[in-house]
Formats: C-alpha cells, sequence, structure tokens
C-alpha cells in the first residue's frame, strides 16, 4: 500500500511549497528528525509497530526491545511459549533494523516456511524478502552475481539445508543479523561435527554474526541441548563443554545449580508463558473440542492389516535391510494404518525390490513424505547402497526369496479387491456433525484433513467428490503435481505476476496458491504431513486427523495450524477410533487423555508435552508395542506400562529443570507488560501526532480528519487500522511519499528568526508547557549522534531558556515545539547565542549512554568472569580427582599385609603424585592463559563500547509563547 517514491509533486520536490500551516518549517525539521532516529528504545519499536498490520501485544514489544538491546551480546533467544507470536516479535527486530537502513540480514527457516515467512514479513511488514533456493540461486550466479547471499535490497530466506550446503557463501557475508526460526534443530551442536554436520557447518559460517533464534522448546531431553543453543549464539558465552557438563548436565539438577544457571541465562534467553499473557489481559486464547468417530474395519480390512503386520513382525523376512528395519517398519506400518489403497501400493514396491534381489530402503517409500524427516529424528541409519546384504548367500536362498515374494503378492492382491474402506465411510458420516459444530461456534465451513499418506490423499479426495463435495476439494503435499493444483497454480501464477507475492519458488508459490484457494473457493483441504508444515490456516477451524500421528508433538503441531495465535473461533478436532485395534485405541487414549491434545483451552496440551523428554522416544516405545505384542493382554500391558512412566515423568516433571530455567511465573512480569502496553500506546499516539504534523509543516493543504490525511497525491493514513479500514494509502518515514516528506523537511532551510507559539491552537493540554504563557527566550534544536564499534544511535536535543535566564526542561522544550506555531524572519541579524542549556542537555545525552555502556560492561565482566571460572573448575577437577585417588590408595596401603604389596602400591602413589603435581603444574599455567584470554574478550569489550560522538545543530530560534482567541 506504500505509494510510488515518485508520487511527491513536483511543488514539494522543489522544496517550493508555502509555510502557511499550523506548523513551521523549523517545526517539520524537529519532527523530521524525530520520525527518523536510530535508536533501540521504546519509540523506534513504536514507529515499526505502526507502520506493522499487527495488533499489537506488550509481550511481543518486550521480546523485540530485548532482542535490540544490547550492543555487546552476539545475539539471544526468543522462546516463548507455543502460540505468542514469534514471528512477530522477530518481525519488529527486522523493521526496526530496515529502518535503520541495516539491510543485509538473513532468515535461516525450515524448508516449508520460507514462503509462510516471506508473505507474512510482507504482509504485516512491508519487508521486501528474496527466497534463496537451488533454482533462485542458480538464476543469481547466471545474471553475474558473485554471490547471491550478499544482497541488500530485500530480506534473504533461506532454508536449513540450503544454508549449510552454501556455508561459505554465507561466511563471506558481513550480515547485520541472523535470525533462525525452529532453531531448535540446532540444539544438537555439543555433539560435534560427525553427529551434527547441519549445524556445526552454519555454525562456522557465522560466527560472530548477531543472531535470534526463535524456538519454543530451547531443550528436550538434556540440558546439554540449551548448551548447544546458546554456544550456536557465542561459544564464548559458557566454559568448555565438559565444565558446563560436571556444573549443570550431570546426575540430577539442584534447585540452586538451576538457579544460578538460570541467572547466567537472564542477559541471552527471554521466555514469556501464556498465563502470564492471559493474566496481563492481552489475547483471549480460543478453545478447542474434540469429536471422536468410531468406525470397524470389515472383515478383509481386518484380514489385510493383520497378515501384513504379521509380516513385519517377522525377523527372518528379507526384504528390509536389517540397517534400515527400524525406521522402514515405522513407515510401513503408518502407511497400513491409513489405507488398504496406500498399502497396496507399498507392497508393489517391496515385490519390486525383491524381484530384482534389492532390498527396500526408506527413501523408496515416496508415498510417506516425511520418511527424511523421520529418519533423521530418529537418527535411524538408511544406507544408500540397494544391495540386498549377502547378496551371494540370498542367490543361494532363491527358494526363500520367492516364497516371500508370493507371500507379499497375495497381501497385495487382497488390498486391491477391498473397493472401500471403513474409516472413509466414518469420516463422510461425521463431516456434517463436524461443519455443523464449527460454525455454532462461530467458524467458517471450511475443515482441513491430515493423513500421512500421498496415496491416502487421493483416495479421500475421490471419496469426497463422489459424495457431495464436487469441485470442493483441494490437494497439498510436497510435489502437488495433479491436474487441479497445476490449474490453481497457473491462475494464481497469472493473477499475481508481477507482484510481491510471487517468490520465484514454484514449491512455495504453488503452496500459497493451494492455501489461498482453499481461503476463497474451496470447503475442504486434504493435506500430507509435508504439505501442511508451516502453513498459516486460522481461517479455518475444523480440523481432521483422518490418520493419528503417535508422535504427540506431531499432532500439536497439526492442531496448530489452525489453533494458534489470532484464531477468532474456538476449534473442533475429529479423530477416529479403530474398534477392532486395541493397540490403535490405546494410542488414541494416550494422546487424548495423558497429553490432554483434543480439548481445552488454547495451549493447554503444552503443559504436558513441555514435561516429557521426547515424542520421537514415545512414537520408538509405541512401535516396539506393535512389533512385538502378539495379543491383546500384553499390548494393554505394555500401554499401561508406557502410561505409568509418563505419569511419573509429569508429575516429577523432569522439565523440573525446564520449569526453574524458562518457566518461571513471576507476577512482577504480568505488571510490567500491562506497563508496556500503556507505554506503547502512549509511543504509538506519540509517533502518529509527530507523523501529522510533519505532514501539516510540509502540505499546508493538507486535510487531515480521522486519522486520515487528504493530499494531491491521495488518501493516505500514518498507520495501518486507519489505513486499512478506509483502503488508503499508508505512509511510512522510510519509504515513498512518506520518506520523501521526512526527507524534503529535514533539509529545509531554517533561518533564525523567531517562532510564536500558539498555546490556543494545541490538540490536547501541556500542563508543563501552559507555565511559559507570556515568557519569551531563546531555543535551539540539534542532534547528538554517538558511534559505537558496530551501531549508531541518535537523541534529538531541545533546549529553550527564558529572557529572564529561567530554563526549560528538556522534555518541555521538546513539547513547546509541537505547539502551532508561525514563523516571523529575525529582527537582528546576530544569531542567537549558545545556550548553556544546550550544551548541559548534550552533556546529560553522553552521561546516560556512558552510564548504559558501563551496565554493559559490567555484565559482560560478570559473564567472563564466570566464563573463565568454568574454564578454571574443569582445570582444578583433573587435580582433586588425582588427590581423591591418592588418599585412597594411602588408605589401601595402610591395610595391606605383605611387604611386596605395600612396596607396589608405594610405587603406584609415587607416580600418581608425579601425575598430580603435573597437573598442578599445567593447572597454573593454564589458568595465566585463562587470564590472559579473558583479559583480551574484556578489551574486546570494551572496544565495542567506546564511544564517539558529535552534535548537529539544526537551527537556533527566538520563541514567544502566546494564547491568542481564534
Amino acid at each position: 500500500m506504500s505509494p510510488s517514491p515518485n508520487a511527491l509533486s513536483e511543488d514539494a520536490r522543489s522544496g517550493s511549497r508555502s509555510e502557511g500551516g499550523r506548523y513551521t518549517h523549523h517545526q517539520g525539521k524537529f519532527f523530521s528528525h524525530w520520525l527518523t532516529l536510530r535508536s533501540r528504545d521504546e519509540s523506534a519499536i513504536a514507529r515499526a509497530l505502526s507502520v506493522a498490520r499487527v495488533d499489537m501485544n506488550p509481550h511481543q514489544v518486550d521480546a523485540a526491545l530485548f532482542a535490540l538491546k544490547s550492543p555487546v551480546e552476539a545475539g539471544v533467544l526468543l522462546a516463548d511459549e507455543v502460540g505468542l507470536g514469534k514471528t512477530i516479535e522477530a518481525g519488529l527486530v527486522l523493521a526496526q533494523l530496515w529502518a535503520q537502513r541495516r539491510r543485509r540480514m538473513l532468515l535461516v527457516v525450515p524448508a516449508t516456511l520460507r514462503k509462510q515467512w516471506s508473505q507474512e514479513l510482507l504482509d504485516k511488514f512491508q519487508l521486501p524478502t528474496t527466497i534463496l533456493e537451488s533454482r533462485s540461486y542458480a538464476e543469481r550466479c547466471k545474471a553475474g552475481d558473485a554471490n547471491p547471499f550478499d544482497v541488500d535490497d530485500a530480506i534473504a530466506i533461506t532454508s536449513y539445508e540450503f544454508a549449510a550446503n552454501k556455508a561459505a557463501d554465507l561466511a563471506r557475508v558481513p550480515w547485520d543479523l541472523v535470525v533462525l526460526d525452529e532453531a531448535h534443530k540446532l540444539r544438537n551442536l555439543y555433539k560435534g561435527k560427525s553427529d551434527a554436520k547441519r549445524a556445526s557447518a552454519l555454525n562456522d559460517a557465522l560466527r560472530g554474526r548477531k543472531k535470534v533464534l526463535l524456538t519454543a522448546t530451547p531443550f528436550q531431553n538434556s540440558l546439554m541441548e540449551l548448551y548447544g543453543l546458546v554456544s550456536f549464539i557465542s561459544d564464548e558465552f559458557f566454559g568448555s563443554q565438559q565444565a558446563f557438563q560436571m556444573q549443570y548436565a550431570s546426575g540430577r539438577h539442584s534447585e540452586a545449580r538451576l538457579n544460578d544457571l538460570r541467572h547466567r541465562l537472564k542477559p541471552i534467553c527471554h521466555r514469556t508463558l501464556r498465563r502470564q499473557v492471559q493474566a496481563e489481559g492481552g489475547i483471549n486464547f480460543t478453545k478447542r473440542f474434540s469429536i471422536t468417530q468410531d468406525f470397524t474395519p470389515s472383515d478383509d480390512e481386518f484380514e489385510l492389516y493383520e497378515q501384513v503386520s504379521a509380516y513385519l513382525q517377522d525377523p527372518s523376512i528379507l526384504a528390509i535391510k536389517p540397517a534400515a528395519r527400524h525406521l522402514i517398519t515405522l513407515v510401513v506400518r503408518k502407511i497400513l494404518a491409513s489405507s488398504t489403497f496406500a498399502i497396496a501400493d507399498t507392497l508393489d514396491a517391496i515385490i519390486e525390490r525383491l524381484q530384482a534381489n534389492q532390498a527396500l530402503t526408506a527413501r523408496m517409500l515416496q508415498d510417506f513424505e516425511t520418511v527424511d524427516e523421520v529418519g533423521d529424528e530418529l537418527e535411524a541409519p538408511d544406507p544408500s547402497s540397494t544391495d540386498m546384504p549377502g547378496s551371494e548367500a540370498l542367490q543361494a536362498e532363491l527358494f526363500c526369496r520367492n516364497l516371500e515374494i508370493e507371500r507379499l503378492s497375495g497381501y497385495r492382491d487382497l488390498a486391491r479387491r477391498i473397493q472401500s474402506n471403513r474409516k472413509g465411510d466414518a469420516l463422510l458420516l461425521v463431516l456434517d456433525r463436524a461443519f455443523a459444530m464449527t460454525e455454532n461456534l462461530g467458524g467458517r465451513r471450511k475443515a482441513v484433513i491430515f493423513t500421512e499418506s500421498k496415496r491416502t490423499q487421493e483416495y479421500l479426495r475421490d471419496l469426497l467428490e463422489a459424495n457431495g463435495y464436487a469441485g470442493r476439494t483441494v490437494l497439498l503435499n510436497g510435489s502437488n503435481d495433479d491436474a487441479d493444483s497445476k490449474a490453481l497454480y497457473a491462475d494464481w501464477m497469472a493473477r499475481h505476476a508481477g507482484t510481491a507475492l510471487m517468490s520465484g519458488s514454484r514449491t512455495a508459490d504453488m503452496k500459497a496458491a493451494v492455501v489461498e484457494a482453499f481461503r476463497d473457493q474451496r470447503d475442504i483441504l486434504i493435506a500430507t504431513e509435508a504439505g501442511g508444515e508451516g502453513i498459516n490456516l486460522q481461517f479455518c477451524s475444523l480440523l481432521v486427523n483422518y490418520d493419528l500421528p503417535w508422535n504427540p508433538q506431531r499432532v500439536e503441531q497439526r492442531i496448530g495450524r489452525v489453533h494458534r495465535y489470532g484464531q477468532q473461533s474456538d476449534v473442533v478436532v475429529v479423530n477416529f477410533v479403530n474398534r477392532k485395534n486395541r493397540a490403535d485405541q490405546l494410542v488414541f487414549e494416550l494422546l487424548e487423555k495423558k497429553f490432554r491434545l483434543f480439548d481445552g483451552v488454547f495451549g493447554a496440551s503444552d503443559d504436558i508435552l513441555g514435561s516429557i523428554e521426547s515424542g520421537v522416544d514415545i512414537e520408538q516405545r509405541i512401535l516396539r508395542i506393535y512389533q512385538e505384542c502378539r495379543d491383546t493382554a500384553r499390548i494393554e500391558a505394555e500401554f499401561a506400562a508406557l502410561q505409568a512412566e509418563l505419569d511419573d515423568s509429569i508429575a516429577r516433571r523432569e522439565s523440573e529443570a525446564r520449569r526453574t530455567l524458562l518457566e518461571h511465573f513471576d507476577e512482577d512480569v504480568v505488571r510490567n507488560l500491562r506497563s508496556r502496553r500503556e507505554g506503547m500506546l502512549l509511543r504509538i499516539n506519540q509517533y502518529e501526532g509527530q507523523f501529522l504534523r510533519l505532514i501539516e509543516a510540509e502540505c499546508p493543504d493538507a486535510r487531515i480528519k480521522d486519522a486520515l490525511v487528504e493530499l494531491e497525491e491521495g488518501r493516505f493514513a500514518v498507520s495501518w487500522p486507519p489505513a486499512e479500514a478506509a483502503n488508503a494509502g499508508l505512509l511510512r518515514p522510510d519509504a515513498g511519499l512518506g520518506a520523501e516528506l521526512v526527507q524534503s523537511a529535514a533539509q529545509r532551510e531554517t533561518p533564525a528568526g523567531v517562532l510564536h507559539f500558539d498555546y490556543a491552537a494545541v490538540d490536547a493540554q501541556r500542563a508543563d508547557v501552559r507555565e511559559w504563557l507570556g515568557a519569551r527566550g531563546q531555543l535551539r534544536v540539534g542532534i547528538v549522534t554517538i558511534d559505537t564499534a558496530n551501531e549508531q544511535l541518535q537523541s534529538l536535543v531541545c533546549s529553550a531558556r527564558s529572557d529572564d535566564g529561567r530554563v526549560l526542561s528538556d522534555e518541555t522544550a521538546a513539547r513547546l515545539m509541537e505547539v502551532p506555531a508561525r514563523y516571523a524572519p529575525a529582527r537582528r541579524v546576530a544569531d542567537a547565542p549558545p545556550l548553556l542549556a544546550f550544551e548541559a542537555a548534550v552533556q546529560r545525552v553522553l552521561d546516560d549512554a556512558a552510564e548504559r555502556n558501563q551496565a554493559w560492561f559490567l555484565q559482560e565482566s560478570e559473564r567472563l568472569d564466570r566464563w573463565a571460572e568454568d574454564q578454571r573448575l574443569l582445570l582444578k577437577q583433573r587435580v582433586d580427582a588425582l588427590d581423591a585417588q591418592i588418599r585412597e590408595a594411602k588408605r589401601t596401603l595402610r591395610q595391606l599385609e605383605t611387604l611386596e604389596e605395600k612396596a607396589r602400591l608405594k610405587r603406584e602413589i609415587k607416580r600418581m603424585e608425579q601425575q598430580r603435581d603435573d597437573a598442578m603444574l599445567d593447572f597454573y599455567q593454564s589458568r595465566k592463559a585463562i587470564d590472559l584470554q579473558q583479559d583480551a574478550m574484556l578489551d574486546r569489550v570494551e572496544a565495542l563500547l567506546r564511544i564517539q560522538h558529535r552534535v548537529d545543530i539544526l537551527f537556533d530560534v527566538e520563541w514567544t509563547l502566546e494564547h491568542t482567541q481564534s
């Protein structure tokens, strides 16, 4: 909605507009600099918020200010609980840096989230982005770009995989900021390069760059994962990995140790809880309700399930490589539970591999699109070689192989004979009831159906199209190569040709086209796991789990597509329960009752999910039950044991560490959030007021009413709500017409003269200004620019004194500039003399900067002291361990009876004492090295904080404050 930069009329560009409005050119210059100050305080965020299409919530502002606050931290970890809008928090940070013309910014996200981030940054913050993936990267290279990542006219967005592959390119760019979404993907960094190749590659490429990491789960299984994430931000934040493990991650966590760690994390980690936000009153989270639909498989369906299940339980089968057995068995079981149509194609694939004397690998199961991701989660090997292990021996066992092919062919033929699935029939039964419930709760008649199989997805589309939903369904998967999707994509491309909505990535644009069709034209979206990841479907409030994942965290991610921050309606979740399969029933009970995934207020399930160690571990445990249990009694016993373990885990909350570190509920936080809301509303109003006054100063003919501005160039607003409500253009100080107005005002000639302020024309009472009615004096406005090694900050200084020697406070002098005035030329040629009050105000700005920097220096000094203590502690541990061994040996010596034994042990003690002495020497030498390294780090921090400043005088004038009658 931003106007063209060429929209400003020729009069404005030439600076020839007359000075005849309520505000003078001097005031216009004051307002223009106020609107474009480089700062990291609430005023700066208010400017970003006013032009952002988001409803401001104080916890998001709090997080953004936290990320912007420190000039010396290498980055921060924003870890708000799920659903609180981390995208908006990061967007505010990116928008603020963009407004300061710090444009080299990188966003690393899961591949499926690239388009969503691009769209949200454009829609909410009007920030341009470019998605870098194989095709767009190649095109840039072909166009002559030496490094396609080195762009300064858009925010670069790329996936974790592509970023790691192009790590050398990333390393060559002097990034102003790198934002990493779903940053828990990096938490295994501590495992080293062999076990964390992607995280290590990115860590090496981005070392030394300012980073913002976004994740709701900084650690899940171990505190070492938290160490890994913090080390990605800075490998100098903690001491060595061994020192961290010794202090915090070995054995049970003591309250004192966790509180100590929490104190250390405070400068780098920010987390807000949903219950804090609810207590503040900013967000009313919607509820979720569940519908459970029973179904009973037909005899043929049940027979097929039993036969394939028995096959998978057979340890002697030849089709699956032993190294890949765990992963493939999991995937095939998922496909088996999905539909007979899906398992028929899978059985064909297995048969083909056996006939070719080649084993099946997980990557060949293309019907299950997330197989690679599941394999990564399980850390299951899936060797690239597809030859059968021991192929010569297998040739000799041709008879056994042929028997297995015959066996599988029988299962496949049975699957082909089954023409309808009872679960599909149950879907038809439940949809009308679910739609009615959704509409009663205020939602739209739209449903998203999730399945884990592409073949099942096709079956469901055919089923629905043939039973009352013709032309009302749309598919979303990893490829979308069906005819309907291609047509939707072509139509979308034609309608949006040449707009910022097009990313250049077919995958991202296809997903955008499908979601748009679902939102505007179709009633039912049938999505696979891969297709549905990262999409925002909050315009829909009905979700159907046609297939139910065993990992509770994956289930919550699915539901999070609709039940998320910004959802206006209560959500309905539909699940199916197989009444002939006791294991399936128990899985559903586990997810429903233990994890509370399907009922309750927004995010209630996360309290439970946060207490379990890993959804992947639960998934593997459930797979073991399916594989090993042959009868109902054993299945029930195993699920009862799993439930008991989860009960213990939830009650004991191994996440006691998580709660102590990250989930501490503090009433002061709620009070601070309420105060932040009040402060931000005030700042936003102040920003909008200053911008409107600037427009009056620059455009005397402007008509301003109800927050809308009528100019020769059109109708505009200076914040998004009135702009959107009136379908007006949006003025912003850093782009288009707004930027031209700001620049024009900043460059105005402002000669000495007299500003006659008229208190009768003020739009709101200013008691502090009113006290100076009838006074006159001198006024100076200037800019103080403070430069440090890696940033520039500015303060606008306004000082005034009266002719009788009294000095106005800085705040009152600034508020005086907001009073309508008229300008009169100077009655005398000489400039007004320099104001002592101005020099004092400049010194206060410098003193404030020095005080802030001193606080940062002390904080960094404390952190480096702890870093050095970590290093020394590890060194001393070795000495203490040897001392303990020596003491134990001496006790043993006294108990020995023979001279020979005593002599042998005495020699061993001497050897240990020599080792201890060597370790002591090494300890003291290493301490010196640590001290030198710490001094070098402190010198670097001091250099970063060392400031230089300059003062630019904008204008000197005389002033009077009058109260004329209109």
